[in-house]
């Protein structure tokens, strides 16, 4: 059964759809997988495998994803009588009592749930070492993180045991995981993923669900599944002329595309191996036929952003303490915390509503100036992640004054594009010297989630992405 962990997410449907397996084979298949390399990963927080199978049977005929095993991050997933512990030993006593509309579209769309993943407490890190679970260690190096905060999805995915993941994108916590295992990370336009029924969005709309995934067919399809606009959501993203499957291998046209190869602040640290994942990735768009030149939006620049940024994450996160404090029946103390998140509740307890209303309305101010730039340019070409691949243990738990100053680096080419809300893609396009994966970042306009589709597929037709960590893991 090793060919099954080729093939991706489509791939598998297609194989059910001809007989070729069952439904039921491919669980078992993935269940097999996690037991046989979780135990060195950690990726794999809840296991809910009998309950799985259990419901194979009653998969709908006709789904297009019919049989296909899938993870949850366990942090803004919600599955019905299933834990929700986000990381963290405080939601212990939490109960879900309904699906999220996400969660409600992937079932329906076939895919069989088979656990939830690891998260950094909160999910307000970009490595996936919380206290509460332990480390999730990345598959091409298990001494180095798979990034955060949607480390074990990816880490699950980039080690073979299904083919795609679902998590979250608040600051950059799809694109990092991708970009450090090796993986397609879309994180979608503000708006264009429900997640109601409990919310109607998450960081004042910097935070969107979606997939890891190693295939940009994969990310398109997955994509189709959970998009769309629900009753009471405050608002929506553009809808699309097609599906996003459709663009896939569709001719992108001759794109104007501007690249950075250092953040414009000049206060991010060069890497070489940044820079050489941008220079490659810009050569071989210019050979694609596309005009590509140095140079991006002044905004990026902006020094108060980290600040303003920062303002609203820390009142939200008090304001998530708040609410399960009201889920569990009694307040969350600070020290029942991580140092991280201890200082960033305390923070935004202080702050007052004046403070995160001047700062949203500092954020709406730098949208408009880096929306400004796509008027003249279709995409943005970046690394996706502002360091090189770091070791367990780099961000460090209880130097707050550290651990900030390399996180801000790290997501200083994210982050942005959540404050804007623009769709943007990382692609596995560079290895180091060690081979440990580095990803680029395309970053299109509002609502052009089609753009990137087509761009990403024509480069993954001319330079084939290579998944070497589903190989070492299978012995071969």
């Amino acid at each position: 059964m090793d060919d099954l962990f080729d093939l991706d997410a489509v791939g598998q449907a297609e194989a059910v759809r001809a007989g070729r397996v069952s439904p039921r084979e491919l669980a078992e298949a993935a269940i097999a997988r996690i037991e046989a390399h979780d135990g060195e990963i950690n990726a794999v927080v809840h296991r809910r495998f009998e309950r799985a199978l259990a419901e194979i049977d009653a998969l709908p005929k006709e789904a297009p994803f019919r049989g296909v095993p899938t993870l949850l991050k366990d942090l803004g997933w919600s599955m019905a009588g299933e834990p929700y512990r986000a990381g963290s030993h405080v939601l212990d006593e939490v109960e879900v009592a309904q699906d999220g509309y996400g969660v409600t579209k992937l079932r329906r769309a076939g895919f069989v749930v088979l656990g939830r993943t690891n998260t950094p407490e909160l999910g307000t890190a970009i490595t996936t070492e919380p206290k509460a679970f332990g480390p999730t260690r990345n598959p091409y190096d298990t001494g180095y993180s798979p990034g955060g905060s949607s480390g074990g999805s990816a880490a699950a995915v980039a080690a073979g045991m299904v083919p795609v993941a679902a998590g979250g994108d608040g600051g950059g916590s799809i694109r990092i995981p991708a970009s450090v295992c090796g993986l397609v990370g879309l994180k979608p336009s503000r708006g264009r993923v429900s997640y109601g029924p409990s919310a109607g969005e998450a960081w004042a709309g910097f935070s969107i669900s979606g997939m890891l995934c190693r295939t940009v067919r994969d990310s398109a399809a997955t994509l189709d599944v959970i998009a769309g606009m629900m009753p009471g959501d405050p608002y929506g993203a553009p809808a699309w002329p097609r599906t996003l499957a459709e663009e896939v291998g569709a001719d992108p046209g001759r794109l104007r595309i501007g690249f950075l190869t250092r953040h414009p602040s000049g206060s991010v640290p060069a890497d070489p191996d940044l820079r050489a994942a941008v220079t490659g990735a810009a050569r071989l768009l210019e050979s694609l036929g596309h005009d590509v030149e140095e140079g991006g939006p002044v905004a990026l620049a902006e020094e108060d952003f980290a600040l303003h940024f920062g303002t609203v994450v820390a009142v939200h996160v008090a304001a998530d303490l708040r609410d399960i404090g009201r889920w569990r029946g009694k307040p969350v103390e600070l020290d029942e915390l991580e140092t991280r998140n201890r200082i960033l509740g305390a923070t935004g307890r202080e702050l007052g509503a004046v403070d995160y209303v001047a700062s949203r309305d500092w954020i709406d101010g730098f949208r408009r100036r880096m929306a400004a730039w796509w008027e003249s340019f279709d995409l943005l070409l970046t690394p996706s992640l502002g360091v090189a691949p770091f070791p367990l243990g780099w961000l460090p738990a209880d130097d707050v004054s550290m651990a900030r100053g390399r996180t801000n680096h790290a997501v200083a080419f994210s982050s942005p594009v959540n404050a804007t809300g623009q769709p943007a893609i990382s692609l596995p396009l560079h290895r180091t010297a060690a081979g440990l994966p580095v990803g680029v970042q395309l970053v299109a306009a509002a609502g052009r989630e089609d753009v990137l589709i087509r761009i990403a597929s024509q480069i993954e037709a001319a330079h084939p992405f290579r998944h070497t960590a589903i190989r070492h893991a299978t012995g071969s």
